[in-house]
């Protein structure tokens, strides 16, 4: 059976870490790209609802939305293709998506978006700002695709993958991780533009908190690739009987 794969991210069609991607997987089976038009980095788990979105394709065959990353898995899986994509694989993000920042990341909700509908995702993102090493990353994600096609996973799956911007011979290996967690964010950043008015800037990314051994940083700070399996249940049970007993006070 011929593996069907669909790609997307949020960096844009034209990011350099999803032409990687495809060129990894290529040999795997049918890669589709349905990425963002333009870079909808922090797009969270957005859908657009309040517009039709169009589709284009570029000169490489990669279709492109005027949409968030959610829309182009949405969109694809939905109805734009033929068949329905037995693995989703969103990446490769230029820079990490750790911690916390999973919760703002369009990478992660691509990837988010397919587990929801049913189909195995995994997001992948290279750990570093230089992007120098995305051939590592899409070495690691090309392995994790032929570890599926042998032995698929018997339940719905959403992996989120960090792998260290080096060479691969210096990757020291794979953990399972869990997410660790930031400080609070840095102060925004207030400016002038050029009408004089008053401008912020969300402010950088606090320094991570939580971060030791069996976190997602500890691992990719000594150069492991980190593997998180996470879910979308945002209930807190250990919170039910709390909420229930204020309400009946």
């Amino acid at each position: 059976m011929t593996l069907r794969i669909l790609l997307s991210n949020d960096d844009g069609y034209f990011a350099p870490g999803i032409a990687a991607l495809a060129a990894a997987l290529g040999a795997l089976g049918t890669v589709t790209v349905v990425a963002p038009e333009r870079d909808r980095s922090g797009a969270s788990n957005s859908l657009t609802l309040d517009r039709p979105l169009s589709v284009r394709k570029s000169a490489n065959g990669f279709m492109y939305v005027d949409g968030t990353p959610t829309d182009c898995v949405h969109l694809a899986v939905t109805g734009l293709l033929d068949h329905l994509p037995d693995i989703i694989v969103s990446g490769i993000n230029h820079g990490s998506n750790m911690g916390d920042d999973t919760i703002y990341s369009g990478t992660v909700a691509a990837a988010t978006e397919g587990y929801l509908l049913g189909i195995p995702s995994i997001a992948v993102s290279l750990s570093g700002r230089s992007g120098r090493y995305f051939e590592t990353a899409a070495r690691i994600a090309r392995n994790l695709v032929e570890r599926f096609a042998r032995s698929p996973i018997r339940e719905p799956v959403l992996l989120n993958v960090n792998v260290p911007d080096v060479a691969r011979d210096d990757l020291r290996g794979v953990q399972t991780t869990r997410l660790g967690k930031r400080h609070k964010a840095e102060p925004v950043v207030k400016a002038q533009n050029p009408r004089g008015d008053t401008v912020y800037w969300v402010g950088a990314a606090g320094e991570a908190a939580d971060a030791g051994p069996g976190t997602d940083f500890h691992a990719v700070a000594n150069n492991y690739v980190s593997i998180t399996p996470l879910r979308m249940d945002l209930t807190h049970p250990d919170q039910i009987p709390v909420v229930k007993q204020w309400l009946d006070n």
